[in-house]
């Protein structure tokens, strides 16, 4: 694969620019090493999820997306290098499951070694080019300030200057870039006049860079921009998705038996498509469905490269919302893709829900419940909401595969 890499469409201000090369790269592998194994989750569910994290990230290399890409290769190493030994059921997964894992991984680590070496490239740009634009800036603002002194002193002052014993100024702009709540100040050593206070908050008295320290570095920052929960692309919808899956779930829905698929497609131009519904083997009830042999839909999805937008179920009798059961079945989609999403239909009430937790707590929230089965969760905040994020497409089109006949 040549390599490129692609500029967002709307590149924003980044804080991360402003970190040297190496400093960033130890905060992205950092970010990336946080993984964790729940001993109540199985470990196969890992496994498959590990097959679904790498092709995530091989679409995320294609698109350029390389900090996205690069995470997901280093959660990937991380899980299954390290963390997944200790699971005490690890000898549950067959020897054949195992096998393809470490072929996965033989196949990474040159990846992501070639990954990092393309990332430092990037992030050794990013630095020269933003410290060339605040000595810009802070040339720029200097100047600003001399031509102001010199309009001053064309003018005779009506009232004799008053002179400060000391008066606090801020070092220069890389301070409120770099440390917004940190108190860089400094006493002069001469008094300054009191119209001082004429000098923008944040310039330097002198057009040098200030030296920065080192020691200091941001804090809450987000390392990788679609990690934060508001920065989410798209999802494609078509409209066949809500009308063809009602009507396969018709008979389910008049023995009042819940039905489930999953919503699967590929990542064109910084948008999520859903191209293929799969409905897999599974064993419904009035209020919950579980899918079974769901090894079929990882090779189909192998076979046709699709990634894993979301999932769809029925309501038979209730309205669209999302139980405590459907939170933790949603969990791991949202984990793992932050634009996954949860679609509800309700044929009694002629309602379609299109759902995802709320980033900035439910996500949180429902990932470290350990209650099983229907429970009670806190209704505020709330744990979701509706995707606004979805896009219905009338014209999309769409294949379907019923795994429940094969």
């Amino acid at each position: 694969m040549a390599e490129r890499r692609l500029e967002p469409k709307h590149k924003k201000e980044n804080v991360l620019d402003k970190l040297e090369p190496q400093d960033r790269l130890k905060q992205l592998i950092n970010y990336s090493n946080q993984v964790e194994v729940d001993f109540h989750v199985p470990p196969m569910r890992y496994y498959r999820t590990g097959l679904e994290m790498v092709r995530m990230a091989n679409v995320y290399y294609g698109e350029g997306s390389l900090e996205n890409a690069y995470v997901l290769y280093l959660k990937f190493m991380t899980l299954f290098v390290e963390k997944i030994r200790k699971h005490p059921d690890l000898n549950s997964v067959p020897v054949e499951v195992k096998s393809k894992n470490q072929a996965k991984l033989r196949e990474i680590f040159p990846k992501a070694e070639k990954l990092k070496e393309q990332l430092l490239v990037q992030y050794k740009d990013d630095y020269e080019r933003c410290l060339a634009e605040l000595k810009k800036q802070d040339l720029e603002e200097k100047s600003n300030i001399e031509a102001k002194t010199v309009d001053k002193h064309k003018t005779p002052s009506i009232h004799p200057p008053h002179h400060q014993n000391s008066t606090t100024v801020r070092l220069g702009v890389l301070d409120d870039i770099f440390y917004p709540n940190s108190d860089l100040s400094f006493t002069p050593s001469a008094p300054l006049p009191a119209d001082s206070e004429e000098i923008p908050p944040g310039v330097s008295k002198s057009a040098d860079i200030p030296t920065i320290d080192r020691t200091k570095k941001p804090s809450d920052i987000n390392l990788v921009r679609r990690y934060d929960g508001n920065t989410l692309r798209p999802v494609m919808v078509p409209v066949k998705v809500m009308t063809l899956f009602q009507a396969m779930a018709q008979s389910n829905t008049f023995k009042n038996i819940e039905t489930c698929g999953v919503l699967t497609g590929k990542l064109e131009r910084d948008e999520l498509k859903i191209t293929h519904m799969i409905l897999p083997k599974q064993n419904g009830t009035s209020d919950s469905c579980t899918t079974i042999h769901e090894e079929e839909i990882f090779d189909y999805q192998d076979q046709h490269n699709l990634i894993t937008i979301g999932w769809i179920h029925t309501h038979p009798t209730q309205t669209a919302f999302l139980s405590s059961v459907d939170l933790h079945t949603h969990c791991p989609y949202q984990l793992l893709m932050p634009e996954a999403i949860a679609i509800v239909c309700s044929p009694k009430y002629n309602e379609t829900g299109y759902f995802n937790l709320t980033p900035e707590y439910g996500l949180h929230f429902v990932a470290n419940c350990r209650k099983t089965g229907f429970h009670p969760h806190p209704t505020e905040p709330p744990l979701f909401q509706v995707a606004d994020h979805v896009r219905i497409e009338n014209n999309a089109g769409l294949e379907v595969l019923d795994l429940r006949k094969v």
